[in-house]
């Protein structure tokens, strides 16, 4: 039976001259997104980032990021989570906001990994922070010039249970994360 269903669906495919290497192939991931991510994250290597170097770069992937999703040329989950992860270092609320969409998108088209839900929560909160508004997961500092790392304002609705399952530590270990963060 099953094998006379085939032979009736490549028949129906013959007739209608569609061949198995006419069908639509799954876009490869693009190398382009793949590098600008990589750029974007060697930059954040040093301890000691200079960041009169690393804001004018972070702008040329920003404006390319956002010139290939105007064209339509992020397509594979990879390729929205490497946009994602540029995005987040945008300057304003709507390049966070978009960060954390494209972590979406990237889970919905299969990368499904705590990577990629780990960067949702961040972008969340990054964009959240941005906007004057209590982050959710615990994710973002601030430091007031040189001034202590301080844990942007948390409120309340995200359990650690719900953190955890998006790759996110507790909120007491965000608090004791800040205290190393500032030597103590």
């Amino acid at each position: 039976m099953r094998g006379a269903l085939l032979v009736a669906i490549a028949a129906v495919l013959a007739a209608t001259g569609v061949s198995p290497a006419a069908r639509p192939r799954k876009p490869a991931d693009s190398e382009e997104l793949r590098q600008l991510m990589v750029e974007d994250q060697a930059d954040r290597e040093s301890k000691a980032i200079d960041w009169a170097v690393v804001r004018p770069r972070d702008r040329a992937r920003l404006a390319r990021v956002k010139a290939l999703h105007a064209g339509g040329l992020i397509r594979t989950a990879e390729d929205y989570y490497h946009a994602a992860l540029v995005l987040q270092h945008g300057e304003v609320p709507e390049d966070s906001l978009l960060a954390h969409e494209f972590c979406v998108a990237a889970m919905m088209l299969g990368k499904n990994d705590i990577e990629s839900s780990s960067l949702g929560a961040a972008a969340e909160d990054r964009f959240l922070m941005n906007i004057g508004r209590p982050q959710r997961f615990g994710t973002q500092f601030r430091r007031d010039d040189t001034g202590p790392w301080r844990l942007y304002v948390v409120g309340d609705g995200v359990t650690d249970a719900l953190r955890r399952l998006m790759g996110e530590p507790s909120l007491a270990e965000a608090r004791a994360r800040e205290a190393e963060m500032n030597g103590k």
